[in-house]
């Protein structure tokens, strides 16, 4: 029945939870594991699952995300399939940008409505996760259900970050409430998996992915026209009427929502671990990006140990560990790299280029710098003898070329770093 579904999925807003990374880019289009975007995970799902109709929506900072999508998924002229962008738009009837995810779906219904379809998935452009579209959409029909909410269990202590199902035994969801209090969370209990429950993880949390009949999500868009949100207000309102059938899809693999600077920095980091949860190394469940026909990485004198090194770099560091680093990275003599994310470059520069720059301003990291628990934007410059170390006890401050958040320093896209820069605990 996948052949009858069609996928939305969601650009997301301002990103600001996100931010610098989002300054310049919409949260889709932040990079992940040095050579993919988000939006690369939710796509590469629907291909996967042979789901190959697409909408993406998108309005916030989207000229990278829509020329990423551009450039990178072409189908066969003969095939239905298609990855269509549907940007926000004002109209003669609707001066309205996008004010939440079901607005954002109501707007864009008259062109959704030109393709054939009877069920609709919408997918967020921001999670980190591999899963089968057509066993959900398999799981929703066998379950003659109106509406499928995909649920994660988790731990007491997740549970009060997120919207929580509670459901009988036969999965069908009886309430749900959005972040539940700690006084309150042990009241929103749900049978789980034995392998689950000995875990501690008895609450079942909303992924937000959502599988709709089509007629039902048109009929609850009737009846709640002022309605912007689909957790908030369009699945509240499903569970409670009695002639829905709403069930939770309970979901066993990995997946991690990157919703600000601290979990899309411990979510990449994993991806460097020997049998890490999300797993890039697949015959089958590939992960699709665009095509850049870079050369291999170079490297030189560098010990390197736990890290992922893309295609492109140039390293003459001394040692990188622990460390993703990104597509056409340069990474000086005698640099140390540990526990940091290095986005890397859009371009390499040329040896003319390179003549003309004044103060050794290269694309890339010096000679004899020191970087530790940092994230370092595309394109950014640091000088030779840099230090920046993150790390706890660190205030969030922003200034010109860097921030720093949650312990994490994190310089800003196309930022300039001079030499003998001290930033983060070493500024100390």
């Amino acid at each position: 029945m996948i052949d009858k579904a069609v996928a939305v999925i969601l650009g997301g807003g301002v990103g600001s939870r996100l931010y610098p990374l989002t300054a310049k880019r919409s949260k889709p289009a932040v990079p992940i594991a040095g050579k993919y975007r988000l939006i690369d995970i939710p796509i590469s799902n629907c291909i996967n699952s042979d789901l190959k109709r697409m909408f993406i929506l998108t309005m916030f900072n989207s000229a990278s995300l829509n020329r990423h999508i551009k450039n990178t998924y072409h189908f066969d002229s003969f095939s239905d399939a298609f990855v269509n962008i549907m940007a926000a738009e004002q109209t003669p009837t609707n001066k309205n940008w996008f004010q939440g995810t079901a607005d954002a779906v109501r707007q864009t219904k008259e062109e959704l409505d030109k393709v054939d379809y009877e069920y609709v998935l919408i997918l967020s452009g921001d999670q980190l996760y591999q899963m089968d579209f057509s066993q959900l959409l398999d799981y929703h029909i066998k379950q003659a259900a109106d509406l499928t909410v995909a649920t994660i269990p988790v731990i007491e202590s997740d549970a009060v970050s997120f919207g929580i199902m509670k459901v009988d035994e036969k999965g069908v969801i009886e309430s749900f409430i959005e972040k539940p209090n700690k006084d309150v969370v042990q009241n929103w209990k749900s049978p789980v998996e034995e392998q689950f429950s000995n875990e501690g993880k008895d609450y079942l949390a909303s992924m937000g992915i959502y599988v709709f009949n089509r007629s039902v999500m048109d009929e609850l868009f009737q009846t709640l026209p002022d309605a912007n949100d689909f957790g908030k207000e369009i699945i509240p309102h499903a569970v409670l009427d009695e002639q829905r059938k709403v069930v939770s899809y309970p979901f066993a693999g990995y997946w991690t929502d990157i919703g600000n600077i601290s979990s899309f920095f411990e979510a990449n980091l994993k991806l460097t671990k020997f049998l890490p949860e999300y797993h890039l190394y697949d015959n089958v469940k590939k992960l699709y990006t665009h095509a850049r026909f870079l050369a291999p990485a170079k490297i030189f004198n560098t010990i390197i140990d736990q890290a992922l090194i893309c295609d492109g770099v140039i390293c003459h560091a001394k040692k990188i560990s622990n460390a993703l680093i990104g597509i056409r990275s340069r990474i000086g003599k005698d640099t140390v790299i540990q526990e940091s994310i290095i986005m890397g470059n859009d371009y390499y520069q040329t040896l003319d280029d390179i003549e003309q720059l004044p103060n050794n301003e290269l694309l890339g990291i010096g000679n004899n710098c020191h970087i530790q628990k940092t994230i370092i934007d595309k394109n950014a410059r640091i000088g030779h003898n840099v230090h920046i170390i993150g790390g706890e006890g660190l205030e969030d401050i922003e200034t010109e070329n860097y921030c720093i958040k949650q312990g994490i320093v994190i310089v800003k896209k196309a930022a300039f770093i001079p030499d003998n820069s001290r930033i983060g605990l070493e500024a100390k």
